[in-house]
């Protein structure tokens, strides 16, 4: 009988509430109006600190979701075995550079062995100083690679034209390369590759095969590169570090953790490494290189963070000390206002309300400026655009804390100031 009457009692208190919510808005929008220059300097300092945020953020996750996209061509049946770490900034710790390489003959007895493993492939690079054909010269940064038949799969190269390398190619050590698509067009510019020759550090090979085209690859071209079979740059190109790697593919999904397990457990016998004892190689599927990639983000994410903050405590100093120039300045005006009935609370909502908009036009504008400044970086490095809404969001909640917070107390002082002495204050 009584709901219908509590029922109203609440729409009435909640339409009062929001009444009152929208005019200290409006005032506060019209107190940081009627200041300009002031609430400008003011809010530069929460600008600051936001854009330092946003600016990383933005330009990290843009390198993330490159990466991420690269990693994609491995897909979920994929993993690679090698001897050193695959992602790290610095140069790997001697413990890993102590390492036994992992030899040609030991990947080819995990090929033998691995039957849960759909193929597995063995790559190696080798250093290249000059590479041309008759019509054209290739250009710096062109990348060598000795590979065996399942690599194609597992490295998801499709081919354009030709074959790729066979097993017979492999075990004769033969003169044979194919080529990514971009090399391919720079060194015959005027037509097909197929059957030409082509001079590898000196040494004549034959084309047998152009791959499709992949583009672009953090700031480097996928296609820029030249296959050969592996036995035949273990025999003409020496290197320091003759260390294979592995490219290993399972047959599904569900069959990927047996897969990696197998893969390990032959390896770890070949290697002769005791029982309990850590590899000595190193698995890297698409979840594990983005789990090293956050963390390795981890350390800047928490730094650029600490260093924002600082920005922003300093930044809510500074409006707090503007509000309560502000209190004093506008003493008789709130004198005024409690006379004719504003309750304490909305006078405190104003002020705090004033302080909130003050942070919010400064995070605002710093969001604005970093989302550009952080795609402007991207741009430069070749990297996607993207909007990192969630930083944002996140940015701009932590603009209406601090403004909360640093004008708590201003809006305190106001609202208890004794209504009698306000309005005597001239």
């Amino acid at each position: 009988m009584f709901r219908p009457k509590q029922t109203y009692s609440r729409w009435k208190l909640l339409r009062v509430l929001s009444a009152e919510f929208k005019e200290s808005f409006l005032m506060a929008l019209n107190a940081v109006a009627s200041h300009k220059l002031r609430s400008a300097l003011t809010l530069l300092g929460v600008l600051v600190g936001v854009f330092s945020i946003i600016v990383v953020m933005t330009a990290m996750r843009a390198m993330q979701t490159k990466i991420e996209s690269e990693l994609d061509v491995l897909g979920g049946q994929t993993f690679a075995v090698q001897k050193l770490p695959g992602i790290t900034f610095d140069r790997p710790d001697e413990k890993y550079w102590r390492r036994k390489d992992i030899t040609l003959a030991q990947g080819l007895e995990v090929k033998k062995r691995a039957t849960l493993a759909r193929g597995v492939g063995l790559e190696m690079n080798f250093p290249v100083t000059e590479m041309f054909s008759s019509y054209a010269k290739a250009p710096p940064g062109v990348s060598l690679t000795g590979e065996t038949p399942d690599s194609f799969a597992a490295q998801n190269w499709i081919l354009h034209e030709g074959r790729i390398l066979s097993d017979a190619d492999v075990d004769g050590l033969r003169d044979v390369c194919v080529l990514g698509n971009n090399l391919a067009e720079v060194l015959f510019p005027a037509g097909s590759a197929m059957g030409e020759r082509i001079k590898i550090n000196g040494i004549g090979y034959s084309v047998i095969g152009v791959l499709e085209a992949k583009g672009s690859m953090q700031g480097g071209n996928q296609d820029n590169f030249a296959v050969i079979p592996i036995t035949t740059g273990f025999g003409r190109y020496s290197s320091r570090y003759q260390s294979i790697g592995l490219m290993v593919q399972s047959r599904d999904l569900a069959s990927f953790d047996d897969t990696v397990e197998q893969v390990r457990g032959v390896l770890r016998a070949l290697r002769k490494v005791p029982p309990g004892g850590e590899d000595d190689f190193e698995i890297l599927s698409q979840d594990s290189m983005m789990q090293q990639i956050n963390s390795l983000t981890l350390a800047v994410r928490i730094g650029v963070t600490l260093v924002s903050s600082i920005a922003l405590i300093a930044a809510g100093i500074g409006i707090m000390n503007i509000m309560l120039v502000s209190v004093t300045e506008r003493t008789r005006e709130i004198g005024i206002r409690r006379a004719i009935g504003a309750k304490k609370r909305n006078i405190m909502t104003q002020f705090i309300m004033e302080a909130v908009v003050l942070c919010e036009f400064g995070g605002a504008i710093g969001v604005l400026l970093g989302v550009i400044g952080g795609n402007v970086a991207a741009h430069f490095l070749k990297l996607p655009a993207v909007i990192p809404f969630d930083w944002a969001l996140f940015g701009l909640g932590i603009c209406s804390l601090v403004g909360i917070i640093f004008g708590t107390y201003p809006a305190y002082k106001a609202a208890n100031l004794d209504p009698i002495e306000s309005l005597r204050y001239e």
